[in-house]
């Protein structure tokens, strides 16, 4: 899931995780399913943070010259989330997916491949079809290859 979110949400995916980790053992009562219900669920509830942390992000004004004036100057070293993230090449993987494909698109082909969900389960927490997440997947990754 966090893979997923570094994919699609970069720096704030951190957050969001964490916003779904929150709002996933809140709903935890409420859950019925086995193993690969749980995963999908969850991968549900972070594509509605991710969807609801956009709309937040449109709604705010632009940061002012003010602000930028203001913001720490970067550290010389790396952190240890900055070495850790540097060594992780799925994350930049999802990042390049992401960057590289139409928005529905980059969703499901991570929600597939990061996810390792199933195409039924990629279309109930995207609200779309079976045959349009498959149509989605086959031109992401004929996109993809292109690149490739």
């Amino acid at each position: 899931m966090l893979r997923y979110l570094r994919g699609r949400a970069g720096p704030d995916a951190d957050d969001l995780a964490s916003e779904t980790w929150i709002s996933a053992a809140q709903g935890l009562g409420g859950f019925l399913g086995g193993g690969d219900d749980f995963r999908a669920w969850l991968f549900t509830i972070a594509r509605h943070r991710l969807i609801d942390q956009r709309r937040k992000a449109k709604r705010r004004p632009p940061a002012s010259s003010m602000d930028d004036a203001t913001t720490e100057l970067p550290a010389l070293d790396p952190s240890p989330e900055e070495v850790v993230a540097a060594a992780s090449g799925g994350d930049e993987a999802a990042r390049r997916i992401a960057n590289l494909l139409p928005a529905d698109q980059a969703d499901v082909i991570l929600l597939r491949v990061v996810g390792g969900l199933s195409v039924d389960e990629v279309a109930a927490i995207m609200g779309k079809k079976p045959g349009t997440v498959r149509v989605l997947q086959s031109r992401g990754l004929k996109r993809l290859q292109k690149y490739l």
